[in-house]
Order: structure tokens, then C-alpha cells, then sequence
């Protein structure tokens, strides 16, 4: 059987459209010839017409091709997208006007064949430039899209094409049946540019950047729009191809839609409603790690995982399916959907790809996300995230919309820690329950250890700029102490470094908490201050009154060479400073989250800044490092600990990292039980 070669629609559309436009020229060139030379033409208008639609439907297709197979689809680089196009369509547009003016009262400027040939040009730029940012501003209104906006959509986009075939019944006249057309075009246009729920998740920088790119597009569809005018009231151009509904009707829409989107973000700027959302999602956190108490079932724990996750993904329907004690799938906790069909869409959802990869019998299902198409009316998406504890799968999450690829990045990324942090608290429900009734507590806080050190990451975040380490030990069974790093971006990364009021289990529960908060809000990329706000707005509403956590969350800019950090009434950051081979503590001011749970925690936060240099020494600790004491009582303390790190700093990472839990062990003696949990994390710059 023969193969047949797949196509490459972008590339096949954009051939057609050139030789189309080429088209479209040698047939106007072509009257313009029987013209000068007073023959009748017999080319027929309806030519043009036919041409010019396919023009514009070939168009569509290259840019829907290119835009739905490019990686980079942020919010930024769609507007920058539009704004670039329109720059090059307004400069070659100037560069003819500019042309023109030179040419003056030439005979060349009244050659028809130059202005035919010069207005061609224009009309391929215009047809680029609205086209494209049409489709742009398409990805931006389906942003966390509905059923109902995606049929305003798919009607919009009916009614732009009828409006390309309009050609034929008013020959391009400007009467009432073409402003009746407009007039319909421009009122969906208005409504659709009402879904502006993109807007909120720029960072300032970017709303700024996306108002500059946004004035852009709105001056040269100014201009193009001017440019388009003078042509009709030109008496060389033999067949107008620019006094067409459809250009103008997506004149409407990309201007009305350009000018929602300035406005909206300009007062949107002051506002802090992502923060809020994140503030919500933090304290669904803080839900699912307190709703589990010895003697009470996990029923409730699930109930509001299930709950948190719809509401963050605009789920339409959802339910849960956990294995009982002999192994056997049941599902529970059905939203929006009765059992019935959730058996079926069940059967269904698991007989497709990539969700018939899943096996209950991996061992490292909690790091796996499915997500893909289905085909059960009304639901056309579904994703599946598994529940595991201990490594062991212990049932599924579903989530099921009626639209397509309707689940984005930043929903999965919450729903999947929405689902560890359940996890956690059914873990520490089962193995709390175990110990009470087989009365084998320490040997089951052992397996509680293990949950909780995987609270600390596997992996430090850095690149070629610095290397890092890190080192921790509880002094009970579990712990208290926290650490982490995050990417923000290219060559940028946050640093935290956390201690829990308490010891034991309590202390590891309000670990798992700030390390719920670090990830839900460090997804903002907030500065070192406002993070350490909203994390104690959020901590307030969770921690017992008697418990406070402190921290210090620090910004390295790798690019800049600089460090940004704020501190939450943490030990002082330890600071190694090789130009002069001095050790010094940073000085900064902060109270601990959870103290004061008010608006005046925030008169107590402070930011700082400085630069690093290569060879610099940056040392993180919790205060169980500078307060271990010896037989005698006597603590380690802070000079002990800068001549420590004086001596070995020439050393990697690593290694100024044993040589300080080893000259600790070695000063307490080694029948001296710890007092506190040990901590800490060094950096070196390179």
C-alpha cells in the first residue's frame, strides 16, 4: 500500500497565498493594460473577488497553523507578536508614501501600473496584519475558556466568513447593507472583547510592557486604516480590493479589542487580584493539611480536595476514585455528575491515550499528570491526576470539561500540589491511626519522617553562576526545618529557608504548610517582600495562636549579579566576602509569620539588595546550628560559626558544608542528644 507524503499546512498555505496575491496582480496589471490601450478587458470583477478570498482564507490557515505549533504562546510574546506585525506593515506602507513624496509631480508618480503594484503591497499587509492579530487575540479570549465563549467564538468566525462572500452582492459600495454588516461585526466584536481574564496573570513589568505593545498595534491599525481610505477615494485603482467588509469588519475588531485590552490593563496595574486568587489557593492548602485529626476518617480531606481542584480548574464535572481494603475501585465524592455516567465516562476516559498508560502498580505515579481529548458528549477534555502515599497508588482524581484543551499550565500545576498535599494528610491520618491502635508509635514516626523529608527537594536550583548545597536532620523522629529553591525565570531563582516554632509532628504538619504557600505564591514571582505578607495573611488564618514560623526568602538574579531577600525574624544570613576575605552577618530587620496577624505585620518588613561577587560565600542556617550546646551547656554561637566558615571558605559548596556539621558534632561531643533540628544551605558564587 502507498504512503501518502502528510503536507505541511503552514507551508502549503503560505505558497498558495503568494501565488494568489500574484495573481491577483497579473489580473489588474492586465486591465490596466486593455485600458492604456483602449481595449475592452474581458477579466471579470468576479475574478478578483474569487481571488481575493482565497487570499484570506490562505492567510488564516498559515497563521492558525504556526501560531497553534509555537512553543512560546505566553501572553507577552502573542501582543508582541501583533505589535511587530503592525510595525512592519506601517514602515512599509510609510516607505511607498515616502517613495511618493519623492517622486513629487513626476509622470512616474501617475503611473498606474507602479500605483496598482504599490497598492497590492499594501493590501498583502494590511490582510498580515489583521489576520494575525485577529487569530492573536483569539488565543487571548479563550484563555480558561467556556462552552459559552467558545461558541461566541465559532459564530464570530461564521460570520467573518459570510462577510468575505458580501463582495458579491455589493460590488465594494459603501451602501446600507454594508454598514448593517459592520454594524453586527463591530457589536460581537464588543462582546467578545469582555474576556479579558488574561490580563490579571501579567506581572506589573509585563503589563507595562504589554500597554507599549498594545499602543502599537492601536497606531498602526490607525494608519493602516488611513492608508486604506485614501485608496477609495483613488480613481486609478480599477478593482478595489481594500472597501471589503471583512478587512474592515476586522479593522473593528482588532481596534475595539486593542483599546479593551489598553484600558483594562492600565487600571488593572494598582490591583492585586491574582494575589488574592493565590491567597484562596494557599488557604485551601492550609485546609487540606488541618483536615485530618486522629479518630476522624479521610472522607473529609478528600471532599475538599475535590472541591479546591474544581474550583480552580472551572471543572464542569469531577469525582474521585480510591481502592478500598481489598484492592477494589470505587468512586466517591461525585460533583455535577451522577454514578451512573461516571461509570461510563470512567470506561471511556481509560480506553484513550495517554490515560490507558496509567498502572497502579508503578511506584512513582505521584509525579504524573494525564491530560488529553475525549469524545463523551458534552465533555471533550479530561484530566487524571493519581493519589499516592508511601509510593503506593491509592486512587484518582477526574476532572472533566465540555470544551477542548481546556486545561492550561498554571491549573495543573495547583491541582497537582492541591493533590500532594492531600496526600500528605491522608498519609499522616493512616500512619497516626495505625500507631494509636497497634500502640507501635515510634516506629511508625519513622515512616512519618520519610513523608516529611520528602517535603525537602531532591534538587537545588541553580546555573552555571553559583553552586549550592544543603543539609538537614531533625532532632526528633521529624522535623520542623525547611528549605527550597524555585526558578523564576531565565537565570533568576528564589532561595527560602524556614523554621517552625515546636518540634515533632506539629512542627512537620506547619512544615508541609509553609512549603504549600512557598509554591502556591512564588508562582507569582513576587518581590522577597511581598511575599513574606501574603505568606503571613495566609498563615494567620491557619497556624494555632501559639505557633509562628520564621524565614528569610532571598532573589538571586544571576544576570544582574545581584541578591534581593527579605527576613521573617529568621537567624541572619551569614555573608563571606572574598574581595576582603571577611565574614559578616546581613543585617535586616523582620518578625516571624503567624506573630502578628494584622495589617501592621507589614510595617515590620524590609527588603535589601546587593551585589555578589566570584568567590563569595552566601551561608543559610536555622538557629539549631548556633544554639547546640555542649556538656557544659555552652552554646556554639555565631563567632564559632563565622570563623567556621572564614577558614573553609576557599572549599566547594559541599565541602564548607561537612566542615561545619562537623566541627558542630565535634564541639556538643557525641553522646550530647541535639536540642533543635540542624539546618542550613551554602552558596558560592562562581
Amino acid at each position: 500500500m502507498i504512503k501518502l507524503p502528510n503536507p505541511n499546512i503552514g507551508k502549503v498555505s503560505l505558497l498558495v497565498a503568494i501565488l494568489t496575491w500574484l495573481a491577483l496582480l497579473f489580473v489588474d496589471i492586465t486591465r490596466i493594460f486593455s485600458s492604456i490601450n483602449q481595449m475592452e478587458s474581458d477579466v471579470l470583477p468576479e475574478i478578483s473577488f474569487i481571488l481575493e478570498i482565497i487570499f484570506f482564507i490562505t492567510v488564516y490557515l498559515f497563521y492558525n497553523y504556526q501560531i497553534s505549533k509555537s512553543e512560546n504562546n505566553d501572553f507577552l510574546n502573542l501582543i508582541w507578536r501583533g505589535a511587530s506585525t503592525g510595525l512592519i506593515a506601517s514602515g512599509v506602507s510609510l516607505l511607498i508614501s515616502f517613495f511618493y513624496t519623492l517622486l513629487g509631480d513626476s509622470k512616474l508618480a501617475s503611473d498606474q501600473l507602479l500605483l496598482n503594484f504599490f497598492y497590492h503591497v499594501n493590501f498583502a499587509l494590511i490582510t498580515l496584519f489583521l489576520i494575525s492579530c485577529s487569530l492573536l487575540w483569539k488565543h487571548l479570549i479563550l484563555y480558561q475558556k467556556s462552552k459559552n465563549i467558545v461558541k461566541q467564538w465559532q459564530l464570530f468566525e461564521i460570520l467573518m466568513l459570510i462577510s468575505m462572500f458580501f463582495i458579491f452582492f455589493n460590488k465594494n459600495s459603501l451602501d446600507y447593507s454594508f454598514l448593517f454588516g459592520l454594524v453586527i461585526i463591530t457589536i460581537f466584536s464588543i462582546s467578545l472583547s469582555f474576556n479579558l481574564k488574561w490580563i490579571p496573570y501579567l506581572t506589573f513589568k509585563e503589563k507595562w510592557k504589554s500597554i507599549l505593545f498594545l499602543v502599537i498595534i492601536i497606531i498602526a491599525a490607525s494608519y493602516l486604516f488611513g492608508q486604506l481610505l485614501s485608496y477609495s477615494e483613488s480613481s486609478l485603482i480599477l478593482i478595489n480590493l481594500t472597501d471589503n467588509l471583512f478587512l474592515i469588519g476586522l479593522f473593528s475588531f482588532v481596534f475595539i479589542y486593542s483599546i479593551f485590552s489598553f484600558l483594562v490593563t492600565l487600571f488593572n496595574l494598582p490591583t492585586s487580584s491574582v494575589f488574592e486568587q493565590k491567597l484562596v489557593e494557599a488557604i485551601n492548602f492550609q485546609r487540606l493539611s488541618q483536615s485530618i485529626k486522629p479518630g476522624q476518617n479521610e472522607n473529609q480531606v478528600l471532599d475538599i480536595l475535590i472541591d479546591s481542584s474544581m474550583s480552580a480548574a472551572y471543572a464542569d464535572a469531577g469525582w474521585l476514585e480510591m481502592l478500598d481494603d481489598e484492592g477494589k475501585s470505587i468512586f466517591i465524592h461525585e460533583r455535577f455528575i451522577d454514578k451512573e455516567e461516571v461509570s461510563k465516562l470512567h470506561q471511556h476516559i481509560n480506553g484513550l491515550k495517554p490515560f490507558s498508560n496509567f498502572d497502579w502498580e508503578k511506584p512513582y505515579n505521584e509525579n504524573k499528570v494525564f491530560q488529553g481529548k475525549i469524545d463523551f458528549a458534552p465533555y471533550k477534555s479530561a484530566l487524571v491526576v493519581p493519589l499516592t502515599t508511601n509510593q503506593t497508588t491509592v486512587g484518582r482524581l477526574y476532572l472533566v470539561k465540555e470544551v477542548k484543551d481546556a486545561f492550561n499550565k498554571e491549573m495543573i500545576n495547583i491541582i497537582s500540589t492541591f493533590v500532594g498535599q492531600a496526600c500528605i494528610s491522608v498519609e499522616n491520618y493512616r500512619l497516626l491511626n495505625e500507631a494509636i491502635k497497634n500502640e507501635r508509635y515510634k516506629e511508625e514516626l519513622k515512616i512519618a519522617q520519610r513523608v516529611q523529608r520528602s517535603l525537602l527537594p531532591d534538587t537545588l536550583h541553580h546555573d552555571q553562576s553559583f553552586d549550592i548545597a544543603a543539609f538537614s536532620v531533625a532532632a526528633d523522629e521529624v522535623g520542623g526545618d525547611y528549605y527550597e529553591t524555585y526558578p523564576l525565570e531565565e537565570r533568576k531563582f528564589a532561595v527560602i529557608i524556614g523554621d517552625v516554632s515546636g518540634k515533632g509532628t506539629s512542627a512537620a504538619f506547619n512544615m508541609s504548610q509553609m512549603k504549600g504557600i512557598f509554591h502556591s505564591l512564588v508562582q507569582l514571582k513576587p518581590s522577597p517582600s511581598e511575599f513574606i505578607k501574603k505568606a503571613n495573611v495566609a498563615l494567620g488564618l491557619c497556624l494555632e495562636k501559639n505557633h509562628f514560623i520564621t524565614t528569610s526568602f532571598y532573589i538571586i538574579d544571576t544576570i544582574h549579579k545581584n541578591i534581593t531577600y527579605s527576613r521573617a525574624g529568621h537567624c541572619p544570613t551569614l555573608y563571606f566576602k572574598n574581595s576582603n576575605q571577611e565574614c559578616d552577618y546581613l543585617s535586616i530587620d523582620g518578625m516571624g509569620l503567624g506573630i502578628l496577624r494584622s495589617a501592621l505585620f507589614e510595617q515590620y518588613v524590609h527588603e535589601k539588595s546587593f551585589k555578589y561577587e566570584k568567590d563569595d560565600v552566601m551561608l543559610l542556617f536555622t538557629d539549631g546550628i548556633i544554639e547546640a550546646k555542649n556538656d557544659d551547656g555552652i552554646e556554639f554561637g555565631y563567632e564559632r560559626l563565622k570563623n567556621t566558615l572564614k577558614k573553609n571558605a576557599g572549599l566547594s559548596p559541599k565541602q564548607i558544608q561537612e566542615k561545619i556539621i562537623e566541627e558542630v558534632y565535634s564541639f556538643i561531643g557525641q553522646t550530647t542528644a541535639m536540642d533543635d533540628d540542624y539546618s542550613l544551605v551554602v552558596i558560592k558564587f562562581n
